[in-house]
């Protein structure tokens, strides 16, 4: 899964934003058991990135939560 921007978060309907953070949330479980097995990871970056992606993903999902209310 490709590192999303804010513009592109909030172009996305609930359904597919949904679908992208179980996917960003899985690929991120992998990496880290990677890590964690001793196994250096193909991008050591990647991680903090997905990180990032996932927190900006949240961040905008309560904002728009709070801008329906």
């Amino acid at each position: 899964m490709a590192i999303l921007r804010s513009s592109e978060i909030r172009d996305k309907k609930p359904k597919d934003l949904e679908k992208s953070l179980n996917e960003l949330k899985s690929e991120l479980m992998k990496l880290n058991s990677q890590k964690t097995s001793g196994r250096m990871p193909e991008n050591p970056g990647k991680i903090k990135a997905l990180r990032r992606t996932i927190a900006r993903i949240n961040t905008i999902k309560k904002e728009s939560e709070v801008s329906k209310k």
